[in-house]
């Protein structure tokens, strides 16, 4: 896991400017739609994710941090989070969300508390 939210693990197998569209997203209880949209920028990587009829169509915005693994050969990415970790997570609406700090620290503070990444640190 990385220090910084916004950004990949070294151990995750992510390599910059390979595209993420489409690839399939696994938590860690199971597959939970496809990569819609994504980040390589430094502090700032992440994944918007299309969960399709899984949860009607909400997108989520994933911190890059949350990337485990990056199955290159099967085009899959697995995160350090649960289904409902990720069902519970606030939607994701680009024109809106994308540049909006606020939204960003909302995103921060869901994983944080209810995510892989809690226990007390306070720190993704």
């Amino acid at each position: 896991m990385t220090d910084h939210i916004w950004s990949y693990s070294t151990e995750s197998g992510h390599l910059a400017g390979i595209d993420l569209t489409g690839w399939r997203v696994e938590a860690a209880d199971g597959h939970i739609g496809k990569v819609d949209k994504h980040s390589d920028e430094v502090d700032d990587a992440y994944l918007v994710v299309d969960t399709g009829a899984w949860i009607f169509g909400k997108e989520v915005l994933i911190p890059a941090s949350a990337v485990t693994r990056v199955d290159l050969e099967n085009y899959t990415i697995h995160l350090a989070l649960t289904e409902q970790q990720v069902k519970d997570a606030p939607e994701f609406v680009s024109d809106k969300h994308l540049a909006d700090q606020q939204y960003r620290e909302e995103i921060s503070q869901h994983y944080r508390t209810g995510g892989p990444f809690s226990g007390g640190t306070g720190a993704i």
